[in-house]
């Protein structure tokens, strides 16, 4: 006896499949920034010095005098020539009139003389003209005071949103063979 059989046969689908990647493009765009920086508030305040020079000292100790100092020493100097001159006048007439009677008159007379006219010697030394510490030098020295106030900066920043392109990838497929099964009994 015979059995019958069956064979089956099967054919697969085939497909074709076309896949596209997806594509992103992002692109940050830069911050829009703009700083200023105010200029600081500067307040400047000075007091000038001072230097005083006092040379009147020196202008004396050379001789040159203001008008008042020179009219009260030439006076001075006038009124001790006067006295001197009185002082020598009544000694030299003392003398004459203490030898006027002994004879000696032409002697005393010839001696007052020769005092009174020969060469006289000039004391000689070394001077420092005008004297050490004759100039007053005073100096009062100047004040400044710097004040300054900073300003703070100002910046200004705008954030550009992100440029963002996306195209979606995409799968085709084409079915080129269709699935199929055949079963025949053979027998």
């Amino acid at each position: 006896m015979r059995i019958p059989q069956i064979q089956i046969s099967t054919r697969d689908i085939k497909v074709d499949m076309q896949i596209h990647d997806p594509v992103q493009k992002i692109h940050q765009e830069k911050a829009d920034l703009k700083i200023s920086q105010p200029t600081a508030i500067v307040n400047i305040n000075s007091k000038p010095a001072k230097l005083l020079i006092d040379q009147s000292q020196a202008w004396r100790d050379m001789g040159l005098l203001t008008p008042k100092e020179s009219v009260a020493k030439y006076a001075q100097d006038g009124r001790q020539a006067v006295l001197k001159r009185i002082s020598k006048d009544a000694a030299e007439g003392r003398q004459m009139m203490e030898s006027a009677g002994k004879g000696q008159g032409r002697q005393i007379a010839a001696n007052i003389a020769k005092q009174n006219h020969g060469p006289k010697r000039i004391p000689f030394n070394i001077k420092f003209i005008p004297s050490v510490g004759a100039v007053d030098i005073n100096y009062v020295a100047g004040k400044l005071d710097i004040n300054t106030t900073p300003q703070k900066p100002r910046i200004d920043a705008k954030i550009n949103k992100p440029i963002h392109d996306y195209t979606p990838g995409k799968v085709t497929h084409d079915i080129l063979q269709k699935p199929s099964i055949n079963i025949d009994v053979i027998g």
